[in-house]
This record gives structure tokens, sequence and C-alpha cells, in this order.
């Protein structure tokens, strides 16, 4: 069985966000358990497993993630990444539609290459911060939003970029404050620097403390920072240490997710099930 690392978000190997994917020729998928302990062997943030679906009128293929802890319900760099490997190896031509928790998710490639996702737009919902946030976060939030149950996240704004990415957040901490992550943003300080705003994620409660690259994150920052702006396409950094640009486009309820995947690994898994 072939299993893929894929640099998503990126257009150069070693950046952006690592996914493994794994293609599963059958009508189904294996154990929930044989999943999961696959995700955690890889240990990369998220792994993503698609199956083929024969016949079916609302989708090519189905598809999970999942951390090395647990599955999620919605995850945009292993779906870009998913789509990378069903059109660089001639397993899916065109665009493809993949059947998740979080409904049908379509992805198209342009003729360079970059892949866009059609996600829903997380609906923000102003709350009061949390008791302790700022201290977990290391940082005072001048806004807090959740961002639904799809995500699970705190979406939080600070005070600027060199805020964010001085942030040295107390992980185990930050965990008891969302169901899935924190996200933190502010407006790029630099306008002619090629983005408009940037973040970084953090989702210890799922086994994983940063996110080099959070695609879902993006259907939150999209609509945040859209409305800031009143531009609907914009050009959003995540600020880890490997870092990844995701261009974004507001249309209504959904949001567009563009970028580029690269594969670093391509190899075999023996242990199948």
């Amino acid at each position: 069985m072939r299993i893929r690392i894929v640099d998503a978000f990126t257009h150069r190997p070693f950046s952006g966000n690592p996914a493994g994917v794994l293609l599963i020729d059958a009508e189904g998928f294996p154990a929930d358990g044989w999943l999961q302990q696959v995700a955690a062997e890889l240990n990369l943030s998220e792994t993503a497993f698609a199956h083929p679906l024969a016949d079916a009128p609302d989708a090519d293929w189905a598809l999970r993630w999942f951390t090395p802890t647990t599955e999620v319900g919605l995850c945009g760099h292993a779906t870009l990444a998913a789509a990378h490997i069903l059109r660089t190896t001639g397993a899916h031509q065109g665009g493809v539609r993949f059947r998740t928790r979080a409904g049908v998710l379509s992805a198209d490639a342009a003729g360079d290459g970059a892949i866009t996702l059609d996600f829903p737009a997380a609906p923000l919902t102003p709350v009061t911060a949390p008791d302790g946030v700022a201290d977990a976060l290391g940082a005072e939030p001048l806004s807090v939003l959740d961002t639904g149950p799809d995500c699970g996240d705190l979406l939080i704004e600070v005070a600027d970029e060199r805020t964010v990415r001085a942030l040295a957040p107390d992980f185990a901490a930050l965990a008891r404050h969302s169901r899935r992550g924190v996200i933190a943003t502010a407006g790029a300080e630099d306008p002619t620097g090629g983005y408009d705003f940037v973040s970084r994620g953090f989702f210890p409660a799922v086994g994983i403390d940063e996110d080099p690259v959070t695609g879902s994150a993006h259907t939150a920052l999209a609509p945040f920072w859209s409305r800031r702006f009143g531009r609907a396409s914009l050009v959003g950094h995540q600020a880890s240490a490997r870092g990844g640009l995701v261009r974004t486009r507001l249309l209504g309820d959904r949001v567009l997710l563009t970028g580029t995947a690269v594969t670093v690994v391509d190899g075999e898994l023996h242990a199948v099930p």
C-alpha cells in the first residue's frame, strides 16, 4: 500500500505543512483503530485517508483526517495534499469532490498546479475571553471569537504582527481553553510584504502544539479579515517556523483556499489492515 508525505501550502520541500496521504483501494475505510495507528506512526499534524466512491452522485472520494491522537472534523492542508496526490498520480482527473464529516468539499487544480479548495466559512461569534487564556497564550487579546462546531477553535486577535511571531504559549494551559485549538492573528505590519495578515495555530488539545500551516483556520481568518479590510481576496501568512501562504477568497458562506503542494516522500506501507 503506497503512502506519501506531502508538504502543503508551499512550493518547496521542508516548508509549509506536511501531511500523510493514503489512498485506499477499497469501497470503505479500514477500522478506525488502524487508521489512528497509521496517523500516530507518521506523527504528522494530520494524515488523510481517502477511498473512491462508486456511482455516488455528490462526491468522488470519501476523505477522513487523523492527528496522531484523534480524528478531526475539518482539515485544509491534508485535503490539499490528498488532491495533489490524486492529480499527480493520475488517480483522479479534473476537479475532485470529497465526502467528509464537514460535508462535500471540492478541490480544483489550475494549470500551474495551484489547488483551490472550496470550504464552508466558519461562523464567527464574539465571546468573552476565557479566564486565563491571556496568560496561557502569552498576549492580551484585542478580540476573541468562537469559530463554530466544524473547527472548534478560538480566534484571538492580538496587538500586532510582532506579538504573533513572539508568542511562546503554555500549551498545557492553552489546551483547556478550546475544543480543538487557538488561532492568534494580527494584521500585516508591511502592506507591501506579500500578505495581508499573519497567524499562528496552536492545537495541544488534539496533540499538536503548533501546526505549521492550518488551512481550516483560514475559514475563520478569511471572513474576519475580509470584513475588516473590505476585500474578498486576501493572502494569509502563517508565521510558524516552517511558514506558508494561503490565498483566500470569501464568497458568501464559502471560502476558497488556494495553495500549492510538493510530494516529499513516496513509499510503501507494509503494516496493511
